[in-house]
C-alpha cells in the first residue's frame, strides 16, 4: 500500500469514539493516515452496539442520533434508505446502530486514498515514546510507529466491590463482566442476583427473562433507584440559561424551580449544553460533593429507558421475575451451591442472607483506570505517560483532549477521547457529547502531527 509522505495516527479504539476520531481524520485531505486498532472481532460497533437482542434499543431517539454534527439527519436518511421510514421518534436497536456505524466506516475507507486506513484487528498493550513519536505494542507482539496516539477505549468492566471476597471473584458463579456473558454457563432456574440497578441491569434482566425464563433476578443497589422513562413524544428541551450559583446546590435549586412549571425530562434536556461548562466551574469539592450525594438521581433522570424497554422492565417486575431492592452487600463468599450474600436492606442494621447461582456485577464501568486491570493503561501508567484525573473519574486531559503525564505537562501528539475523559468533560459517555467532542479532538490531532512533521 502506498504510504506518500503522510504522518500516521494510531487510533487506539474501533468504538464509536475511536471510529468518529477516525473518520474526522480521514476526511481531511491533507489528514494524516489512520491505523485504527480494535481488540474486539468487530471495528465501529464497541460494547455498546455489539449486542443483537432486540430488547436492547437506543435510550436516545433515533432523530439526534446522527454520527456527524453538522450532519442532524445523517442516521435518519440512513434509516430511511434501509427501508425505516418512521424512525424519526423511534428507540432503535442498538444492534441497528452498530451497523449504521460500520456503514460509515465502509464508506470512509472506499473515500479515502489508498493507504490511508489500515485496521488492525488486535489489541494495544502498551505506547512508548519512539525518537520524536509513539510506537504502539500490539498483543500479537506487532508494533506500530505512529506520529500521534489518540486513546479511545470507551468503558471498562466494572471493577470488583470490595464486599466480594477474592474466593468469590474466582468462582464461575461470579460474572465480572456483564457485557461478556456466556449464557451457556448459566444456571436454567434458581436465583440471579445483580449487583446494580442501572441501565446495564436491565439490559442484563432482560437477557436473562429470554434465555432463562425459570431464572428468578434481584437486583440489589444502594438506593434502588431505577432509571426513569423517556415519554413517546417529546417534549421539547426547555431552553434555560446557566445557572449563576456555582454549586451543586444552586443547579438543584434551579432544576427543581424550572420543574414546578415545565415537564422535568424538558428541564433537565435544556440543562444538557451547559452541564460542561458547569462541571468545569465547579471546584474539586463541589464535584465530589455532586458524586456523593446527587449522582444517582441525575443519571436516572438524565439517562432514561426507550417506552419499549420501560413496558418491559415494569412487565418483569409485576410478574415476579425481577426483583428490585435497595440496601447494602456486605459479603459475597462461596457457598455449596453458589454465592452466600450477607445484606442489609436500606435504612436498617440487620444482616439478611441468601444465596444465589449467580452474581453478576452490574455496577457500572470502572472509572479508576489507574487501578485497572487492563495491560495498556498499567504499561502508560509505569511510564508515567498518564495520570488520573482530580476524581479518579477516568484520565486526566487539557480542554483540548491531550492527555496530562505524570509530572502534570500536557503531551503534544497523545490524546483521550470518550468516556476516559468523563473526569475531566463529566457529560461525554452517549453519541451527542462524544461525537463533538471526536470532530474537535481529530482537527486538533491532524493540526499536531502537522507541527511535528515540519
Amino acid at each position: 500500500m502506498p504510504h506518500g509522505d503522510r504522518p500516521t495516527v494510531a487510533v487506539i479504539g474501533g468504538g464509536f469514539s475511536g471510529l468518529l476520531t477516525a473518520v474526522h481524520l480521514l476526511a481531511q485531505p491533507d489528514g494524516p493516515r489512520v491505523r485504527l486498532i480494535e481488540r474486539r472481532p468487530f471495528f465501529a460497533r464497541g460494547a455498546a452496539y455489539s449486542t443483537t437482542n432486540p430488547d436492547h434499543l437506543l435510550n436516545v431517539r433515533a432523530s439526534n442520533m446522527s454520527a456527524f454534527p453538522d450532519q442532524p439527519a445523517h442516521f435518519m436518511e440512513w434509516l430511511t434508505a434501509q427501508g425505516n421510514e418512521d424512525a424519526r421518534h423511534a428507540f432503535v436497536t442498538r444492534d441497528q446502530y452498530g451497523a449504521y456505524l460500520q456503514a460509515i466506516l465502509r464508506q470512509a475507507a472506499g473515500d479515502a486514498a489508498a493507504g490511508r486506513l489500515l485496521l488492525d484487528a488486535d489489541a494495544a498493550v502498551a505506547v512508548r515514546r519512539e525518537g520524536a513519536g509513539w510506537s504502539v505494542t500490539l498483543a500479537m507482539g506487532h508494533k506500530i510507529a505512529a506520529d500521534a496516539v489518540v486513546l479511545a477505549i470507551g468503558n471498562l468492566p466494572p471493577h470488583t466491590p470490595t464486599p466480594i471476597s477474592p474466593e468469590a471473584a474466582a468462582s464461575p458463579h461470579y460474572l465480572a463482566d456483564p457485557w461478556g456473558i456466556d449464557t451457556a454457563a448459566l444456571p436454567q432456574e434458581g436465583l440471579a442476583v445483580i449487583l446494580g440497578a442501572g441501565l446495564t441491569m436491565i439490559d442484563v434482566a432482560l437477557h436473562l427473562a429470554q434465555v432463562r425464563p425459570r431464572l428468578k433476578v434481584l437486583a440489589l443497589s444502594r438506593r434502588g433507584l431505577l432509571p426513569r422513562r423517556h415519554l413517546l413524544a417529546g417534549p421539547a428541551p426547555h431552553s434555560q440559561d446557566m445557572p449563576v450559583d456555582g454549586s451543586v446546590r444552586g443547579l438543584l435549586k434551579t432544576l427543581r424551580a424550572a420543574s414546578r412549571i415545565h415537564d422535568w425530562r424538558a428541564v433537565v434536556d435544556g440543562i444538557r449544553p451547559h452541564v460542561q461548562t458547569i462541571w468545569a466551574r465547579w471546584s474539586i469539592e463541589e464535584r465530589r460533593r455532586f458524586l456523593r450525594h446527587a449522582r444517582p438521581w441525575w443519571d436516572v433522570h438524565r439517562h432514561r429507558l426507550a417506552p419499549p424497554v420501560a413496558a418491559k422492565l415494569d412487565r418483569l417486575i409485576g410478574s415476579g421475575a425481577l426483583t428490585v431492592a435497595a440496601g447494602a452487600v456486605r459479603a459475597v463468599h462461596p457457598g455449596q451451591e453458589g454465592l452466600k450474600i450477607d445484606w442489609s436492606p436500606r435504612g436498617r442494621r440487620t444482616v439478611q442472607q441468601l444465596t444465589a447461582e449467580v452474581v453478576i456485577n452490574c455496577t457500572g464501568p470502572n472509572g479508576d483506570l489507574m487501578n485497572a486491570r487492563d495491560p495498556l493503561l498499567s504499561a502508560l501508567a509505569k511510564d508515567r505517560l498518564i495520570r488520573a484525573d482530580q476524581g479518579r473519574l477516568g484520565l486526566d486531559v487539557d480542554p483540548t483532549c491531550r492527555l496530562i503525564a505524570g509530572n502534570g505537562i500536557g503531551h503534544e501528539t497523545l490524546f483521550g477521547v470518550g468516556p476516559i475523559t468523563r473526569g475531566v468533560f463529566w457529560e461525554i459517555t452517549s453519541v451527542p457529547d462524544i461525537r463533538v467532542q471526536a470532530a474537535a479532538c481529530a482537527k486538533r490531532v491532524a493540526k499536531a502531527v502537522q507541527r511535528a512533521d515540519a
